[in-house]
């Protein structure tokens, strides 16, 4: 409950009334306003008061609201993944463009401390050449994760575990590594959750156009809980390993005359999701007070998605994808060999 001096909610919508109405309570008691509640995002998108919208809705549901909400001349800030799908995503960039309206989405961890702290070593040229990283995903989902929303777990409205948990990660592997893709070769499994449809265990191997490998590994089979995630970037004149339960924690810090950071020592959240929904949000704010660029529009936000998708299309292909390409996750229905 956080921006309230920039931003005032009018609305909250959800399917469900009492979970809207909850919200709403909990903002009053930090604002001091009381938004109305609704249970169809359409009544509100026609409202000429509501100038931006926020999305986090089920990925399927990703697609028709943002494009409806754009055709109805609202900015919006949009969770990931972005789509399940490469047109639908060259869609909502198109739209958004030719409209002029703002197009974030919600990478959040890309605002992290360490992460920032990463990203000036990386654009000011202290590792020498790049030449790989790696991005590790170790939790654990159980049965009663997918029991509670009956959209999960399914190729047309979810994907697995590399679409839904790892999206963060894939992002940030990307964008330290160039964010310029080659080719995408990957390997999928159904280890241990026979009770969906999508996998629980992904990795792959990522070319990118300027020489850098990118190794990816995510997975929710990790026994009994979640382990960490992690994300390494190795040069030839450096060394950063992160983690923490948000990849929020410097762990590994080593550049000439460097062999430490203050932000070893820094707390873990609360929760997986982190700090980094607060300057993310002050972010497309001023993206919109300024008219520039969300610091993650909608062709930087689509990265991680092309990744996963390429993947997904690897598998089924048994061979590597080279960029450009067209795929949709509900391609991969009924052909999965597990």
């Amino acid at each position: 409950m956080k921006n309230y001096e920039v931003f005032e909610l009018v609305a909250i919508c959800d399917l469900v009334e009492d979970k809207a109405l909850h919200l709403s309570r909990l903002y009053y008691e930090k604002a001091g306003k009381k938004p109305e509640i609704a249970t169809g995002a359409s009544q509100l998108f026609k409202r000429e008061d509501i100038d931006a919208v926020a999305i986090a809705t089920s990925t399927d549901a990703h697609y028709p609201l943002t494009m409806e909400a754009l055709e109805s001349g609202k900015h919006v800030l949009l969770e990931k993944p972005m789509a399940l799908s490469t047109k639908h995503m060259d869609d909502m960039i198109e739209l958004s463009r030719r409209k002029n309206l703002k197009l974030a989405i919600s990478f959040q961890n890309r605002f992290n401390p360490p992460v920032q702290e990463l990203r000036k070593k990386i654009e000011g040229g202290d590792f020498g050449r790049i030449f790989y990283g790696v991005a590790s995903i170790r939790w654990n989902r159980n049965e009663d994760y997918y029991k509670q929303a009956e959209w999960r777990g399914k190729w047309r409205s979810d994907g697995g575990v590399l679409m839904n948990q790892s999206t963060h990660n894939i992002d940030l592997l990307q964008w330290m590594l160039g964010g310029e893709v080659e080719e995408v070769y990957g390997h999928l499994e159904n280890f241990n959750h026979p009770y969906i449809e999508v996998e629980d265990f992904g990795a792959a191997i990522i070319k990118f156009k300027n020489g850098a490998v990118g190794i990816l590994e995510g997975t929710s089979v990790v026994y009994p809980r979640n382990l960490e995630e992690t994300l390494s970037i190795f040069g030839e004149k450096g060394t950063v390993k992160l983690g923490g339960l948000a990849v929020n924690r410097i762990e590994t810090w080593r550049f000439e005359n460097e062999d430490s950071h203050p932000f070893m020592e820094l707390p873990d959240p609360d929760t997986v999701y982190g700090f980094g929904h607060i300057p993310l949000y002050k972010d497309f704010y001023e993206a919109i007070d300024q008219d520039r660029d969300p610091a993650i529009p909608g062709e930087e936000g689509r990265k991680a998605v092309d990744i996963v998708l390429a993947i997904y299309k690897s598998y089924l292909t048994k061979k590597p994808v080279k960029f450009p390409f067209d795929f949709s996750a509900w391609e991969m229905e009924g052909k999965e060999s597990w």
